[in-house]
């Protein structure tokens, strides 16, 4: 946070210490498991004479996060003195005066800062002169004060570091206005802006949906790039690669992620005809993509992110898998940019058969690219013939099983590249009429259409399961209204947009594809008492997400009868009636049934079937998972589907350190009066686990469980079964405490077989771990719990430490 230098008068006097005791009491109310007194105490250790203002408010916060360890309410305490420092940085900044405001002041206060906030940032050219036309008085009086209170600490500061406008390093956006700033800027083109504005706004202020980082940042600004993923295909010409690194610097530029399709590049020893010389392949031009990233690092508040994909038969693809070792030539390798295998059925058909595998060089047979399921089997055995003729000069034959154990071997060492599947990709995509899936994007949910004259686009956002279910189970009348709102604010994102490359307008206009997923599903679980081992789980997993895709599908349709369908709908799957779950039919067929997953279904279809059929879908696509990273550590819960890495640990991101605590484990632990000293040395010793401590009952370690410490398979079976319901993908980590060859083999055969269209990164222990310190230092001071520093970004991780577990890449999504 930025620190005032100036100085207060000779502390500590009377006005001052009543003022800090003020504060603290105020953060501390209705929070019964934290101590005033302690947190007042540790705070004067470090208050001197002659601090500055902005020195004690820091003094302050960092008391209160020293005993977040002890109870996780110390993160709201922290919050909330953050929120007071916030306060005076911003209504100073506005009236040019020293200027407080508690809570209880605020909440006079607010409709009145707000107007002034929209003025002064249309000012200074950071709020769009649009937004001042909105009846703001009526808008201020909309907003909820006592909403800045659930912020947790990590996701405040996340907001104060990254989110919040600023200008000199001054913040003028409180948390409410920044939640009215982007409903503003996704309803201001609706018949009734100010209505839906307050609409828009209730779901992001109350944390039931969050839109991703993108359109967080720039929503309400002058240049809204509102969306978060772009995917595009690079083919086999000098212009169109170097048309593709400049498209991803300008997407980048704006916080976009973005996903290359390079499989049309030719491979090594390929002829160039224009030079009668012989190809370097495509690792060079991948080299050039990876310092582009570096290069356009987003602003400052995050770098840059690509991923490059390849096709399995790419004649390129031994070295592929090398790009991210540690040794070798370093100029064919790739450090700090992803990697992904786009894995055609037949190689792990006959990977299963043990048979060979051929490498072709894509300019000899380019039908390749854009053939998939049984037409692709025939092309490809065809070539196989042509090359054992004579007919193809560039080619080559491996083991199938040799290969695998290649890409598996490297997934394991440097983290790269990731598994996913081009069939079930295309096969249940609802656009086959209008062209081929080639990739996935830098997060893998994303499974679109791409050329060389449209750049896929998705704009992304998330509902948070833990507000939407009770011990009872989920509310599924809230759930349907925050999904219906949450596909219109998508929707309109769309036309909000600010394009920096006129072939992803051209695609987003014409498809209008829109991403919604979920996060918060461990906390859910948590509430709902059931461990993610378990067969409920996997069953809710299905529930949850049927609910999901069943009410965004029909909130698109209501749009498309609202405001007409996208222009790509006839012909599309959807035209035909056929949704998510029917298409597993196809995937099926095409693989001889040799598809695993339950194909169960509990809510009335057919109707919804006939009206999309009838009047139409407004959004070629609806529904992508994604990992949720950031705007999860805003909303305090856990990331997507993913489950809870350790129960105590600490966080690292671009803000800061945090220590995290489960407060469910808290909870149950306080019930039991299990909750001390003793077994926050406990979980420190053992990284966060629950499964060496006696003193804890088994129904809680089972529950509590942390992701090394379940079998990843239930982590696949659940990902199955989300899959039959979503059009597009889901960010699918994996995680292993001792990866194996046979272990990989069988866990990523099961996600195939199991109809799961893509897996991210595969996780392993060696990122981040607690301090294994007593809970008291010498002087008794508490010991916050210390973080071991991740890898550097790139880096190919250790033999065993498979990927960092809280990689930061995984934030370009949202």
């Amino acid at each position: 946070m930025a620190v005032d230098t100036g100085t207060v008068a000779a502390e500590p006097d009377t006005a001052a210490a009543h003022s800090i005791e003020h504060r603290v009491a105020q953060a501390c109310a209705d929070l019964p498991g934290v101590d005033a007194a302690a947190v007042l105490a540790e705070a004067r250790r470090n208050i001197y004479p002659g601090i500055t203002p902005g020195e004690q408010e820091l003094a302050l916060i960092m008391a209160a996060r020293a005993f977040v360890e002890t109870d996780p309410d110390y993160s709201h305490v922290a919050a909330r003195l953050l929120l007071d420092a916030l306060r005076r940085e911003a209504l100073t900044f506005l009236t040019g005066r020293a200027e407080e405001a508690d809570q209880e002041r605020m909440a006079e206060r607010y409709p009145a800062y707000f107007a002034d906030y929209v003025t002064r940032g249309v000012e200074v050219g950071q709020i769009d002169p649009r937004l001042a036309a909105f009846d703001l008085d009526r808008l201020g009086a909309a907003l909820r004060p006592e909403r800045d209170l659930d912020f947790t600490l990590l996701g405040l500061q996340t907001l104060y570091d990254r989110y919040l406008l600023q200008t000199g390093g001054t913040r003028y956006e409180l948390p409410q206005a920044f939640f009215m700033r982007v409903a503003m800027g996704l309803a201001r083109d609706e018949d009734d802006p100010e209505g839906r504005a307050v609409e828009f706004y209730e779901l992001l202020s109350s944390f039931d949906f969050m839109c991703s980082t993108p359109t967080l940042f720039n929503s309400g600004t002058p240049r809204p790039q509102l969306s978060s993923c772009f995917l595009t295909t690079v083919s086999d010409d000098l212009g169109s690669i170097f048309h593709g690194l400049s498209n991803n610097a300008l997407l980048s530029k704006y916080s976009g992620g973005l996903g290359n399709d390079w499989t049309p590049v030719r491979g090594i020893g390929a002829h160039i005809r224009g030079t009668n010389g012989k190809s370097q392949g495509v690792v060079p031009f991948l080299k050039i993509a990876n310092d582009t990233a570096v290069a356009v690092n987003q602003g400052g508040r995050r770098k840059g992110a690509v991923c490059g994909y390849l096709e399995t038969w790419h004649i390129d693809i031994e070295e592929f898998l090398d790009l991210r070792r540690n040794t070798g030539d370093d100029r064919r390798r790739t450090h700090d940019m992803n990697t992904a295998n786009w894995v055609p059925d037949l190689f792990l058909q006959r990977v299963e058969a043990d048979a060979q595998w051929t490498l072709f060089s894509p300019d000899e047979v380019s039908d390749l690219h854009d053939l998939y399921g049984e037409e692709f089997a025939a092309a490809y055995t065809a070539h196989e013939r042509a090359a054992d003729e004579g007919r193809i000069a560039v080619w080559r034959r491996v083991s199938a099983v040799d290969l695998w154990r290649r890409m598996l071997t490297a997934l394991y060492e440097t983290g790269h590249p990731w598994i996913t599947f081009k069939d079930p990709a295309n096969l249940r995509s609802p656009q086959q009429h209008t062209g081929v899936v080639h990739s996935s994007n830098l997060c893998t949910e994303i499974t679109l259409n791409t050329s060389a004259d449209e750049v896929a686009v998705c704009n992304l956002g998330s509902v948070n399961l833990a507000r939407h279910v009770t011990a009872d189970g989920i509310d599924t009348q809230r759930l349907r209204r925050t999904v219906r709102t949450a596909v219109r604010m998508l929707d309109n994102v769309i036309d909000a947009n600010f394009y920096t490359v006129p072939e992803a307008e051209r695609a987003n206009r014409r498809h209008r594809p829109v991403g919604l997923g979920v996060m918060g599903v461990q906390d859910a679980l948590f509430r709902l008492r059931t461990p993610m081992a378990s067969r409920e789980a996997v069953e809710f997993a299905d529930t949850s997400t049927e609910l999901v895709s069943y009410h965004a599908i029909a909130a698109s349709t209501d749009l498309a009868e609202e405001r007409g369908s996208y222009d790509s709908f006839p012909g599309s799957l959807w035209s035909r009636g056929e949704l998510p779950i029917d298409s597993l039919a196809r995937l099926s067929s095409a693989r001889g049934g040799d598809l695993d997953v339950d194909t169960t279904a509990r809510l009335d279809w057919e109707p919804l079937r006939r009206r999309v059929r009838t009047v139409g879908m407004r959004n070629s696509n609806v529904l992508a998972l994604a990992p949720t990273a950031t705007i999860a550590n805003i909303t305090g819960v856990g990331q997507s589907i993913e489950p809870i890495y350790r129960n105590l640990y600490v966080k690292s991101n671009m803000s800061g350190d945090f220590t995290v605590v489960n407060p469910y484990l808290v909870h149950d632990l306080k019930q039991r009066g299990l909750w001390d000293a003793d077994m926050v040395a406990r979980l420190k010793t053992h990284d966060g686990s629950l499964g060496a401590i006696d003193r804890v009952p088994r129904q809680l370690r089972e529950l509590y469980a942390t992701a090394f410490e379940i079998d990843p398979s239930w982590l696949v079976d659940a990902a199955a079964r989300r899959q039959k319901w979503l059009d597009q993908a889901q960010s699918l980590n994996l995680y292993l405490a001792e990866p194996s060859g046979r272990k990989l083999d069988a866990l990523y055969r099961r996600a195939w077989r199991g109809g799961v269209k893509t897996t991210y990164y595969l996780r392993s222990q060696g990122a981040t771990r607690v301090e294994k310190s007593t809970l008291a230092g010498v002087d008794g001071a508490l010991n916050a719990v210390a973080a071991v520093p991740d890898p550097a970004p790139g880096a190919a991780a250790r033999h065993g430490d498979t990927c960092p577990a809280d990689e930061p890449d995984c934030e370009a999504c949202q």
